[in-house]
């Protein structure tokens, strides 16, 4: 077995009953939810398009940008998210993955209930008010037995909509299958994102299958069939816990040191490296990976994650909202005693090499058309496609460059970095946007063109710590400028390559063993 499928498979039991959990979770607090708004709809029948419409609205929603909207939300409820802490619920992760999944999976069973208790015969309604019964007994001896199957209907479409957009729950830190398909597609480890693909989807069609079994037992009037269904969706919880209990290691009595991390192979490793140097010094942790770049530094001012990796001009523009230019010394100086001032959040080490925007192309394509610097590009962009990563069209830098250097593109697309730079290599694009550590520029022969203007901001990498572990800063201060530029392209480069592809973990062992 390879390197590849063995630390899927190390992942998997983990992230599969994290995955089961929160699914189930959410679809629960969903039908907490839903049952009394149906009730309150059969009652006042009025009432039923606008609720349906309200969770029709909801649908609309793309479920990833339901899910990021939620721990901004939530954090804005400082004392609400302070209590639910005290309880071990942390507003990273768990509590707006639940909420924005539940409501997620609101209208299906909305509209299974609704309908369900619709299409039960008037007459037959008229004959249990004959015969002399309750409300109450009408509902439960005759109206839930006759919709139950169109009920379980909308409960088995509202737990495979769960189930799969629980792997979006990965972008706000939750732990989920979503781990390994968003590592894996950063990473272009197919392994990975085919195993959590797979696993999702087995995971969606079993709950299907039983809800289904379950469905039609009610609708035959077969319980033993119906409870077959129940009983194996009970299986499915105990096979999955059993797994992962087998699969974890020694439990520690401390609280693990959480080490956040982005959605790129440059961080993946640093993330690593970060963990590794801890655990060498008797202090567990863990990586909680795949987050927003909005998310983490939110998360590590809220305690949520202690310690990650981000970057001078990400924190220049997002965190301090500053949008003139400063030398990098003076941006470095302002950032040190602003956010510890703000946050709470102390930048522990400089690592010495910078993660900068640029332009690059290929270097063949630059030397034919005499581009070396982004004031050569200028007069040629018209003429040229440009692609970017997902976020650079927003981000001040793009303004910037159009500010400075007047650039305008022929085409502009927005990939994620590694399509990015397929794009350019496969002709699909001319110029793409780069950043400095990218272990591909060597690798691929990719110009980086010059800005002589100073248009692009210092993008130093630094170590955070946030509020909850301020010791670490003085645990891993012997990171400080010990990484150049060159040695984390290559690190980055064993994670990107598609040869002798290595895991974020074996690059950043290669890389430890560099710093000693």
């Amino acid at each position: 077995m390879n390197a590849q499928w063995s630390r899927a498979l190390a992942m998997l039991p983990d992230r599969l009953a994290a995955h089961l959990g929160v699914s189930a979770a959410a679809l629960a607090l969903a039908i907490a939810v839903a049952v009394p708004l149906v009730l309150l709809m059969a009652a006042r029948p009025r009432l039923r398009a606008g609720v349906l419409a309200a969770a029709g609205v909801v649908q609309t929603i793309p479920a990833l940008a339901l899910l990021a909207l939620f721990y901004p939300l939530l954090l804005l409820v400082g004392g609400l998210t302070q209590r639910l802490a005290g309880f071990g619920v942390p507003a990273l992760g768990l509590l707006p993955s639940l909420l924005a999944l539940a409501l997620y999976a609101l209208l299906p069973l909305l509209r299974g209930g609704s309908d369900g208790l619709a299409s039960v015969a008037p007459e037959t309604l008229d004959a249990a008010d004959g015969i002399g019964m309750t409300r109450r007994q009408r509902l439960l001896q005759v109206e839930l037995p006759l919709a139950a199957p169109i009920i379980m209907g909308g409960l088995r479409v509202a737990a495979v909509w769960t189930i799969g957009a629980a792997t979006l729950a990965t972008t706000v830190g939750q732990k989920s299958l979503g781990d390994l398909i968003f590592a894996g597609l950063q990473l272009e480890d197919w392994t990975l994102v085919t195993a959590g693909c797979l696993a999702a989807a087995g995971l969606a069609i079993i709950v299907d299958v039983a809800l289904a079994q379950a469905e039609t037992g009610l609708a035959r009037g077969q319980p033993r069939r119906a409870a077959t269904g129940f009983a194996l969706l009970v299986v499915l919880v105990i096979a999955v816990l059993g797994w992962q209990a087998s699969a974890r290691p020694p439990a520690s009595a401390a609280r693990p040191v959480v080490v956040g991390a982005k959605n790129f192979s440059e961080q993946y490793i640093l993330a690593e490296l970060i963990a590794e140097r801890l655990r060498a010094q008797g202090i567990p942790a863990t990586v909680r990976s795949g987050l927003g770049s909005a998310v983490a530094f939110r998360a590590l001012a809220a305690g949520d994650i202690d310690v990650y990796i981000d970057y001078s001009g990400t924190l220049w523009d997002a965190v301090l909202h500053r949008t003139d230019a400063e030398p990098r010394a003076e941006m470095l100086a302002i950032l040190r005693r602003e956010l510890p001032a703000r946050h709470k959040v102390q930048v522990a080490a400089s690592l010495g090499f910078e993660n900068a925007y640029a332009l690059a192309m290929r270097g063949d394509a630059a030397a034919r058309l005499g581009i070396t610097s982004l004031a050569d590009l200028a007069d040629r962009a018209p003429q040229l496609r440009l692609a970017t990563d997902i976020e650079f069209q927003q981000r001040p830098e793009w303004a910037a460059l159009q500010r400075v250097y007047g650039l305008k593109f022929k085409a502009l697309t927005a990939y994620t970095p590694t399509l990015m730079v397929r794009a350019l290599t496969g002709g699909d694009a001319d110029v793409i946007t780069a950043f400095s550590s990218d272990g591909r520029i060597a690798a691929e022969r990719l110009v980086l063109l010059t800005d002589p203007r100073g248009a692009l901001p210092a993008y130093d990498a630094l170590l955070l710590v946030g509020p909850r572990r301020s010791d670490l800063a003085a645990r891993l201060a012997g990171l400080d400028h010990r990484i150049p530029v060159e040695l984390m392209r290559e690190a980055n480069w064993q994670a990107d390559r598609d040869a002798d592809k290595q895991t974020p973990g074996q690059a950043a062992a290669w890389l430890a063993r560099r710093l000693r």
